[in-house]
């Protein structure tokens, strides 16, 4: 038998999306940090443009020595913050009945060409995932890491404050219920908070106090 017909190459699923990411080096230095830290949004966008590269979802999720792009959306309004729960049902298990304060996602490499950027992605992933009447403004946050666990080292968030002009915003899709909650009702769901989500509070909570 030949060598050829010996090896096996990897094979991955025609419905395997391409999705974005960066290696870790070069947005995660080490020794790297855990929560939010601030950002010049112009060079970290540059930082990801420049070493952007598109890996099967499913090597991705496995693979730490690269870290996967997610812009996490959070919508506030009158010092409120839209405060939802996913479906038991939910694609990703992990995530099933937690409560969030983040919409986001995978970036794809069909969602960016030459025209649009992370931010026209993340208008577009808001409109997609929540119904909503007003204007928006988009503020950064910062970059947040959470290498705690085995699906927080594979990803890093792009965190974006969403400040919209009414309060006219409902759910759609995975998620079962969605409110505008004041900081005191997202304490009170701390606990069952999503992880990046208790880290977002953590950091929006230190922001009020100054």
């Amino acid at each position: 038998m030949s060598q050829q017909a010996q090896t096996s190459p990897i094979v991955t699923k025609k419905i395997d999306e391409l999705v974005l990411v960066v290696k870790r080096e070069h947005v995660v230095p080490t020794p790297g940090w855990h929560g939010i830290i601030p950002i010049d949004v112009e060079q970290t966008i540059d930082i990801i443009t420049t070493h952007q590269d598109y890996m099967p979802r499913s090597i991705a999720e496995h693979d730490p020595r690269y870290k996967q792009i997610i812009p996490y959306l959070i919508f506030t309004h009158n010092n409120k913050y839209f405060l939802m729960q996913r479906r038991s049902t939910a694609s990703e298990t992990r995530l099933r009945n937690k409560f969030s304060l983040g919409i986001g996602g995978h970036v794809r490499q069909e969602d960016l060409t030459a025209s649009t950027s992370i931010f026209d992605w993340a208008r577009r992933e808001f409109a997609e995932e929540i119904n909503y009447q007003g204007d928006l403004t988009i503020e950064p946050l910062g970059l947040l890491n959470d290498d705690t666990n085995e699906v927080g080292r594979v990803h890093l968030g792009l965190v974006l404050l969403v400040h919209g002009t009414t309060p006219h915003i409902k759910i759609k899709s995975e998620l079962k219920s969605g409110v505008l909650a004041d900081q005191a009702t997202c304490q009170a769901h701390y606990e069952d908070l999503e992880q990046w989500s208790q880290l977002v509070f953590n950091s929006i909570t230190n922001r009020t106090k100054i």
